[in-house]
């Protein structure tokens, strides 16, 4: 039974994520305009911080339209498929859970943090006055 179920829900999976890489696509709202200066200081910010994401992950893509619409310069990485970013989330982060944003603080230690409402209200706080 725990084969079928398993078995359904990756059928079901790859059938919704192309839907969802469309959507995306689609919906993804334009981003916000800086006077340079303000632009180049948000670049420099985010050079700070990494998504560590899932392609297809509905909260993930939550995430990156947000980034999107702050037009915000994020590295993004491929949790699943690339083992080095998907190691370092296990071992920084605690586990392999996206949307996980890394935070690198200014004493050189790493904040990570979970959970796609907690990140962009954290992304919004940040750059969204800016």
């Amino acid at each position: 039974m725990r084969v079928i179920i398993r078995t359904f829900f990756r059928g079901l999976r790859l059938v919704l994520a192309p839907i969802l890489l469309a959507q995306e696509k689609l919906s993804t709202p334009k981003g916000k305009s800086r006077a340079p200066e303000a632009q180049t200081e948000v670049d420099a910010a985010c050079q700070e911080l990494a998504l560590y994401q899932f392609q297809s992950c509905p909260f993930c893509i939550k995430v990156r339209k947000e980034i999107a619409r702050l037009n915000l310069t994020i590295d993004t990485r491929d949790a699943k498929n690339d083992p080095p970013h998907r190691e370092a989330l296990a071992e920084g982060g605690g586990r392999v859970k996206v949307p996980c944003l890394r935070i690198e603080q200014d004493d050189g230690k790493a904040l990570w943090l979970y959970e796609s409402s907690d990140i962009n209200r954290y992304l919004n706080q940040r750059f969204g006055a800016i």
